[in-house]
Order: structure tokens, then sequence, then C-alpha cells
């Protein structure tokens, strides 16, 4: 059996470029502790993209939210004397908190405990299971407690145990429903050679294909019995079975899209035929495979959605320290609140863009952040915008002349802020944000480099070098309104912040492509330079 066209999603006609609503959506995190710096990552990445896609004149709809069913959030409210509801209520205040402190901005909020979505996630279930796509047996094997799964003969190690990272692992035996997965592998793998840019960076694509080589596609244990676990959404022909967490938080994708929506008498959620499919699902390496790239991607076909209704994945890697996975047993967990205090929100967006390329690794350094923040974000992006301010004021009481005057200095800085829009927008659109970061920090260079070269504090002693003093002068401050749009989906409240410095602000409906020489106008006037990042003092200092 191939794909069962049980409900079809009805997809709005070919849309003109940026027609259709930009949806990204990150995994969704799991409620049984706060957030670390992980989260944190994969929340800017998605913020900053939707930021960008905005910048572009393209409608966004960002998508994120929490999990917070299971046996892990079951036992530790048992533990804390807690209702699970009242558990995951107090766990996902602490996820709001931080994206509100980051300045992260998202359109919708995904629930898993959400009346809207049990509905979806039930109705999605009793259709595969009419059309015989679920079914029931026992099975008898190893479960890992921690890691709320069966295991088989490939989990064990070289030795014949089950490692460490499976935590305790148990016997049991047990009835339970599955989900007929092995019906769609033939199907997942063509679709996969056949869509080189289904997975983002595209290296990841030989992991799934690999694994669906070694598994044979095994069919999906989809539920708990309600006895062993309570805290899920009950399966709607059985109810002495919850559904276990394939089908409810991979669901959240569709379910607060809209999916099902008028079936399922949902309301206040997007035109599902508008938003879907997804442009971007950002989650990382580690839930690849089999949860998304096989597990969801075979669900949606067995829903009846077609190739060109398949999403588009974005695989992040992790931050590490020196080489090791942040590991609460291991004791190296970075605590991304206390990082946005020392360093400011933005000092902290900007960082976890810059030191990691979307798709690889990176080491977390103390060291290395507090470089970046005071080289990079005081003393080089600050202390232009703070210089420049200053001189114009000291000089010019703030008033801006671009004058006839021309050099080959000027047109060299010129060119380097005409060069870095296109660099700054390719990389950008190609997930390469550390590159459209650098882009961008080109003109930050050149523009340090000028007040050296052209030293306006020497030329502001000279009469007869006034017109050269008021080209340099707007020279500094047009540099610096490329850099406050360009810089704006990483930094944004610095930007605007050096915005209101610079006394300019995007006009209403302004997009990337508005941005050109000459922003500023003769007259313009330039407010009170205030510190962007003060530097941070060093245990070194």
């Amino acid at each position: 059996m191939s794909s069962l066209p049980l409900h079809p999603p009805v997809l709005s006609p070919k849309y003109q470029p940026f027609m259709k609503p930009f949806y990204i959506t990150t995994a969704i995190d799991y409620t049984n502790a706060p957030p670390h710096i992980g989260h944190a990552y994969e929340k800017v990445l998605a913020d900053v993209m939707a930021r960008f896609q905005r910048l572009q004149g393209r409608q966004v709809y960002f998508l994120t939210g929490v999990d917070q069913h299971g046996q892990k959030v079951q036992k530790s409210a048992d533990a804390a004397g807690l209702s699970p509801q009242a558990f995951v209520d107090g766990i996902t205040a602490h996820f709001t908190s931080l994206w509100d402190k980051l300045n992260v901005r998202y359109d919708g909020w995904a629930a898993t405990t959400d009346p809207r979505h049990k509905r979806v996630v039930q109705a999605m279930l009793q259709k595969l299971h009419d059309c015989g796509q679920l079914y029931k047996k026992s099975y008898s094997g190893h479960y890992s407690v921690r890691q709320e799964q069966f295991l088989t003969d490939k989990e064990r190690g070289p030795d014949g145990n089950f490692g460490e990272e499976w935590g305790e692992v148990v016997e049991i035996e047990e009835e339970n429903w599955y989900f007929k997965l092995s019906d769609h592998v033939e199907w997942l793998q063509n679709y996969i050679r056949s869509h080189p840019d289904f997975i983002t960076p595209a290296f990841r694509t030989a992991d799934v294909l690999n694994a669906l080589d070694s598994s044979g596609g095994q069919d999906l244990c989809i539920s708990r019995p309600a006895e062993r676990l309570s805290w899920g959404i009950p399966l709607p022909f059985d109810e002495r079975f919850v559904n276990y967490v394939w089908f409810d938080a991979l669901t959240n994708y569709i379910s607060f899209a809209g999916y099902l929506a008028d079936e399922c008498g949902n309301e206040g959620l997007p035109h599902f035929a508008d938003l879907w499919p997804a442009d971007a699902e950002i989650i990382g390496k580690d839930i690849l495979v089999p949860a998304h790239a096989i597990y969801w991607m075979t669900m949606l076909h067995a829903l009846g959605f077609t190739d060109e209704q398949m999403p588009r994945l974005i695989v992040h890697g992790w931050w590490n320290i020196k080489g090791a996975k942040m590991s609460k047993s291991l004791g190296n967990v970075v605590d991304p609140n206390s990082l946005a205090d020392k360093l400011t929100p933005d000092g902290l967006r900007y960082y976890l863009m810059r030191d990691i390329a979307t798709g690889y690794d990176s080491d977390f350094n103390d060291e290395r952040i507090l470089m970046s923040y005071n080289k990079e974000l005081a003393g080089g992006l600050g202390n232009l915008l703070n210089r420049s301010i200053n001189m114009a004021q000291k000089y010019r009481s703030g008033l801006l002349v671009p004058g006839d005057y021309d050099d080959s200095e000027n047109s060299a800085l010129r060119q380097t802020v005409a060069d870095a829009l296109p660099v700054y927008s390719e990389s950008m659109n190609t997930w390469a944000i550390h590159d459209g970061i650098a882009a961008a920090w080109k003109i930050v260079t050149h523009a340090n480099a000028y007040v050296d070269s052209t030293k306006p504090f020497s030329l502001a002693k000279d009469p007869s070098q006034a017109a050269r003093l008021d080209s340099v002068l707007y020279h500094l401050a047009e540099a610096w309104v490329h850099l406050s749009v360009l810089l704006d989906p990483i930094i944004p409240t610095a930007m605007a912040t050096a915005r209101a410095q610079l006394g300019w602000e995007m006009p209403s409906g302004f997009v990337l492509n508005d941005l050109k020489w000459g922003m500023l106008q003769s007259g313009h006037q330039l407010n009170t330079p205030i510190p962007l990042f003060p530097r941070l003092e060093t245990s070194a200092e």
C-alpha cells in the first residue's frame, strides 16, 4: 500500500514569488526541564530568519511551542507533588520568559495540551485506523525508561549491553498500536533522492538514506497502555491506550497551522491551504533520524500529502563544550538566561549567530564570547557609531551636509557598502547567517579604517577642509544606516537604538531592496550618542 488520500489538504493556486507566507517553525521543546543554550540557539535562528524574510517584503508565520505530554513529565510531576498540567505550566513559563528576553517574536504558539491540538491528533489517528494504517499487536522486548522507547539489538554496544545513554532498561511484554510505516519506505527513499533541497545542509541526507537501508523501515509503535501512561492523548478508537509522542508532538506543525480546523471545529488558527507546506522546520541533528525525516514524512504521506506538500527540514548542529555535547550528567549545561543578563540579549543573539555555521557543531567558549562582545560589538560596531555621531555633533552640531566633495576614499567606502548587500542577501537566504553577518561586518571594518585614514579630528582644524569634513561625517552616518538595516534581524534592539541615535527610521513598507546610498538627506539631524554595547570587564582586568 502506498499513500492513502484520506484528507488531502487543498493547496492554494501556484503563487508568484513571495505571495505565499513564509512558514517557519521549530521543534517544540520538551517541558521536563528549563531551557538550555541549545534551545536558545534554535529559537534565535528561527527569529533571525523570520525577521530577514519580513525585511525582504514577505509575510511570515513563525510557530514555536512546547511538547507537554509523556512518561518523563508524568514521573517528574509526581516527584514534585504536582499535577502534570501544573508541572508543565511551570516549565513552560521558563521558556516563554526566555523567548521574551531574547526578543524572539513568534506568531503562533503550539502547546500539545491545547484542546484544538488534541482534536486534530485524534481525527488523524481515526482516519488512519479506518483505512487500515494502524494495527494492534503484542511485543516483548527491552524498554528504555529514560528515552521512553523499545530497544532492539542494534542499540546494543560492542559488549552486547545497552549503553548508559539509555538509562534504566527493563524487559516489557505488552500490547500496543502500530503505524504501518513500512508501507511508505519506498516512496520516502525515492522522494529524498529526487528532492535534493528537502534537507539543509544537504550532507545530512545520507544519514537518512543509510538509516532507511539499515532498518528496513520498521513499523512504528504509537501508543502506550493508559495504565502505564495516563498523561497523553487517548486513542479515539481504543481508550485503553494513549498516543505516544510521534502523532502528538510532530503533528503540531500542521495542527497549529490550521490542518483539519473546519472538521475539528478549531478556531483562531491560520488558513492551512495558504500556509502549508512549511518553508522551514528547524530541528536539531539529533531528531532528524528517525523522528522528522522518517516518521514525520511517512505520517504525512499516509495522510495523503503529496510530494509538493512536504515540508523542508533545516537541521542545525550542537553547541559543545570542549568537543563534548552539553549534558546535565556532565554538569556543563550553559544557562542562556544568565548569559543574556551578562552580555545583553542582543550580545547573546550575536554570538549564537556569529560563532556557528547552520548545520554544523560549534564549541562554546567563555573567552570567545567575551572577545566577540568586547572586540566586535563594543570595540567595533558600537565604537563606530559612538565616534561617528560624536564627531558630527562636535564639529557640525549633528547636522549632515553631503556636499559635492568626493575622493577615492569616499568612493571605496561607498563600494564596500554597495557590495555588502548582495552577499548578505544570498548568505541569509541560504541559511549561512554567519556569512551574512560577515558581509555586513566588512562595512564596520572599512568604516573604522576610514575614520583612521581621513582623520576628521584633523580636518576640523583646517577651514579649507570643511567640504571634505562634511563628506566624511555624512559617509559615516550613511554607512551606519545601511548597517542598521542589515544587522536588524540579528540584533534588533541594538539596531533600533542605533537608528534612534541616527534620527532615522525605516519608512513604512521598507524592504531590503529599498536600501541604497543616499538614505539620509542633506540637512539631516543626528541625535545624541549613547554607548550601544558598553564594554564588559573581564576577570583578567
